[in-house]
């Protein structure tokens, strides 16, 4: 299974979105490891896990996704984390 990676553009501190992410992920019962630049994350999505990194870079808090369930595509990985966290 190939990696899931996109972008998600935000303004102004870092820590805002990041905290955003970390709220999202921990209201999940999930985990949530990291910093103003770079962390871990896991999740569980329908009984299977989802786990990815996130880096910023910029503006973009660029996000991959290397491990989901094989059903779900990245798109709605990526519709979901972006309603959650924009």
């Amino acid at each position: 299974m190939s990696n899931c990676n996109f972008s998600i553009p935000y303004s102004g501190d870092p820590s805002a979105i990041l905290a955003k992410a970390r709220s999202a992920v921990e209201s999940q019962n999930g985990l949530f490891d990291g910093d103003n630049t770079s962390g871990n994350f896991e999740v569980s999505l329908l009984s299977n896990s989802v786990k990815g990194s996130y880096n910023v870079n910029g503006s973009l808090l660029n996000i991959t996704i290397f491990s989901k369930p094989f059903f779900v595509p990245c798109s709605a990985i990526e519709s979901f984390l972006k309603s959650k966290i924009s």
